[in-house]
């Protein structure tokens, strides 16, 4: 039986291996100011300063959807913090054509990475990527080079070599379960109960993972989501 599997078993009877929980939101509550974005317990966005302050974060019917307006110069990246180096994180999407969620690791504290990106897994309905970020595209170094048009194979070798791809057939506006473990240098993500991919590679085993960020290109549907300290 694989971590994911032991782990979804673990937090399912409430049993110590799932660890202490940190966080869990089932967002069934609404807005006091239906057209203004206000997500409430603790979350927050980028929408104040990347989408002109309009609303890309709605609660409806007890889930949240978001949305990326036209607006926006940005993916929608909503923020909670949380604090662990060891954990795990569950929670419902759906997706459409053309969308994507990326469950974002961050250390905001950490200044040799670009916005104190860790590591991210991101599914869309064809497959899912887990990336290290802390040692691949957002070290700063790195990040210069890329963006200074540098297109040489030994950066582009060193930064495949800080991802995995992992091929997919999801079914567009149907709710999945997904399970994001970190343990160490290693990140596996289940769907469903179903180990889908794993990676093991130097970011992972960041000691402080300050910030969870749930990130969307497009569109998304989120519910129940529970974060768990295991170390």
């Amino acid at each position: 039986m694989g971590l994911c599997h032991v782990f979804a078993a673990a937090a399912e009877d409430g049993g110590e291996a799932a660890g202490v929980l940190l966080l869990q939101d089932d967002f069934n509550r609404d807005e006091t100011t239906p057209d203004k974005e206000e997500i409430g317990n603790g979350w927050t966005s980028n929408s104040v300063w990347r989408a002109k302050g309009q609303k890309q974060v709605d609660l409806v019917d007890g889930a949240m959807h978001v949305t990326r307006l036209p607006v926006a110069d940005h993916g929608v990246a909503i923020f909670h913090d949380v604090a662990f180096q060891d954990g795990a994180v569950e929670l419902k999407f759906k997706l459409g054509p053309g969308d994507d969620l990326g469950l974002d690791f961050v250390d905001r504290e950490l200044k040799t990475v670009h916005a104190g990106h860790l590591c991210i897994a991101r599914i869309t309905l064809k497959g899912l990527t887990i990336t290290d970020s802390k040692t691949g595209q957002m070290d700063l170094k790195i990040r210069e080079r890329r963006l200074a048009g540098e297109k040489s194979a030994e950066l582009t070798k060193l930064i495949q070599s800080k991802r995995a791809n992992f091929p997919l057939k999801l079914e567009a506006d149907k709710w999945y379960t997904l399970l994001v473990v970190v343990e160490g240098d290693v990140m596996r993500v289940s769907l469903d109960g179903k180990e889908v991919g794993e990676f093991q590679s130097e970011g992972m085993a960041h000691p402080t993972k300050r910030m969870i960020t749930l990130a969307v290109n497009k569109s998304a549907w989120v519910d129940d989501v529970k974060v768990w300290k295991r170390k």
